[in-house]
């Protein structure tokens, strides 16, 4: 079972015509504190983190596909730039006013192209396991598109994995690509699993994001392009590492203007955990003490 943790308060919000759900934690006069949770999460990624943030107003969005949001129009590739747009729309319901934020992994790919477009709107950006969104050479582009391609054929008639217990579905997501603990894990299904009849008669249990989202990009950014709006990121940087997370680009590192990086024992989600947590909250609030 997930590990107790302070209460929250549920959000929704319309962009579109789609909703999008989000958890927020802190008083909402308080200055704000958009967090983004990494592929296939959503935010109850930050169960742990947020509570700690106690001197902002924390709203950790789902992204469109994930958690409680809204999918995008069926066959409509996810790209991470739409994310951005969503992003901003939240943010302009919210009063337009400036914000800081806070990603991990593929959320962190988005606070930094945000911030890089609206460096104006952006106090402070702190990122976990992430440095920019994933891209793809410019001579590899022909390739990469036809990768999407062929998979968009073979999506459209496989289904979704389903377990036959709420537990195992817990289980398949503590051994994935990215592991995490049992609490992780189970934090995540709270609002990533649903249950419906099966063939059988029995219930079966599946993770009810949008299928599309293991899509390949059908296009993504280059490394040229990335660096580029790393440059022109005005607002301070704190990078938090895991000794056994994904390797970052360093040059990648070197394009931020002010950028402290912190390494700390643990894999690509350290951040779900109490004890590393903790940790990661004390050095973003040293950020936020340096402004001061």
């Amino acid at each position: 079972m997930p590990l107790p943790y302070p209460d929250f308060t549920e959000r929704r919000f319309e962009v579109d015509g789609r909703i999008f759900a989000a958890r927020q934690w802190g008083a909402e006069k308080a200055p704000l504190l958009i967090a983004l949770h990494g592929w296939l999460d959503n935010s109850a990624s930050f169960n742990a983190l947020a509570p700690l943030m106690d001197s902002y107003c924390v709203l950790a969005i789902d992204f469109a596909g994930h958690g409680l949001s809204d999918y995008r129009p069926k066959g409509m590739a996810y790209y991470v730039w739409d994310n951005v747009s969503d992003v901003l729309a939240i943010t302009e319901q919210l009063g337009g006013q400036q914000f800081s934020l806070l990603g991990h992994s593929m959320g962190a790919g988005v606070a930094m192209l945000l911030a890089a477009t609206y460096p104006e709107k952006v106090e402070q950006l702190f990122l976990i396991e992430g440095v920019g969104p994933v891209v793809t050479r410019a001579e590899e582009s022909p390739a990469q598109l036809y990768r999407a391609l062929q998979k968009r054929i073979r999506i459209r008639d496989r289904g979704v994995n389903t377990y036959a217990s709420y537990i195992d579905a817990v289980q398949a997501r503590c051994s994935g690509r990215w592991p995490v603990s049992e609490a992780a894990a189970s934090w995540l299904a709270e609002r990533g699993v649903s249950r419906r009849p099966g063939e059988n008669g029995q219930e079966e249990y599946y993770w009810h994001h949008d299928p599309w989202l293991v899509l390949p990009s059908p296009v993504r950014f280059t490394e040229d392009q990335v660096q580029q709006f790393l440059s022109k990121i005005i607002a301070p940087v704190k990078l938090v590492l895991g000794d056994e997370g994904i390797e970052q680009n360093t040059d990648r590192i070197a394009c931020l203007q002010a950028c402290q990086v912190y390494l700390f024992k643990g894999g690509h989600h350290l951040h779900l955990e109490a004890e590393v947590a903790e940790r990661i909250a004390i050095c973003f609030s040293e950020c936020e003490n340096d402004l001061q």
